[in-house]
């Protein structure tokens, strides 16, 4: 799908023009739809480049909300496909994914940050997360052989809209012991919105998607190498997101952070990749570990 039909879509939601049919997808198409939707197509061993430009910003009660940094990322990925006597086909994807913090007046990359609000000039650590993967294998049935799977879109005309709000509540990897007691666990909310051309979701017998379009918006902490410490607050972010098999689609810029810092990014783990996955909270506290 090309820019501007995305645009013209939008241009029809604000102006009210295009009416959504709500569409709920049922066993082989749902599960078929939602491959596509992760991996980009239903084949196994394709890199896919999942690309993201945005904006964050800080949210502290009783200030003004600032404008802290600008964003780019690219997550790297494929997808292994297995079959199961019982719960039948499955896949599950692999990837790495990087996250580059930008000045917010220069747009350039910072590796310094001077914290706004205690005039500290701190180290970035950038987001270089090797893997980041699917926890488990997502199969078409369920463990008794049974089609439980679902799936509610929207449909506008030739695009198919699927939101999706994942709310994150688990032990932070930099907490003590005694969380259950005290708090301090990782509270967090990602948002997406993704845009797809309907006729090769909805076709079973059309393996790939090809580019896809969506946004993405995380309601987070701060971030462990800022050293806000207990300060009141949040971080929003905000991003356009493009998705494509084609490298040279993805920007230069993307591409030069690749080579020049992070040249292992530039291929996806291997499928029968079964490390742990790492956070942001997670490759800072070996980061402190390392250096103490």
């Amino acid at each position: 799908m090309k820019y501007s039909k995305v645009i013209t879509l939008l241009i029809f939601l604000i102006a009210g023009n295009l009416n959504a049919e709500e569409m709920e997808l049922s066993g082989e198409t749902a599960f078929f739809a939602y491959q596509k939707m992760i991996c980009g197509t239903t084949d196994e061993g394709i890199t896919r480049y999942g690309t993201w430009e945005g904006k964050a910003y800080s949210r502290v009660q009783g200030e003004k909300d600032r404008h802290i940094f600008n964003v780019i990322g690219i997550n790297i990925r494929q997808c292994l496909k297995t079959n199961d006597e019982i719960q039948g086909r499955g896949f599950k994807s692999v990837s790495r994914e990087i996250q580059m913090y930008l000045d917010p007046k220069t747009n350039q990359i910072i590796d310094v940050w001077k914290n706004p609000w205690t005039g500290k000039d701190i180290s970035v650590l950038h987001v270089a997360n090797d893997p980041v993967n699917m926890r488990a294998i997502n199969y078409e049935f369920d463990k008794e052989g049974q089609s439980t799977r679902t799936m509610k879109v929207r449909r506008y005309a030739d695009v198919i809209a699927s939101p999706a709000e994942i709310p994150l509540f688990y032990k932070n990897a930099l907490g003590g012991e005694y969380q259950k007691y005290v708090g301090g666990m990782y509270h967090a909310m990602e948002i997406f919105n993704s845009f797809y051309n309907a006729e090769k979701l909805l076709d079973n017998t059309i393996k790939s998607i090809e580019e896809s379009h969506g946004g993405w918006t995380r309601v987070a902490q701060w971030l462990p190498w800022m050293e806000m410490g207990d300060k009141p607050g949040l971080m929003i972010f905000n991003a356009s997101v493009f998705n494509t098999f084609e490298l040279d689609r993805v920007p230069e810029r993307l591409i030069s952070v690749i080579e020049n810092r992070y040249p292992l990014y530039i291929n996806p783990p291997p499928l029968n990749d079964g490390r742990p996955n790492e956070t942001s909270w997670t490759v800072f506290k070996k980061k402190l570990i390392s250096e103490n």
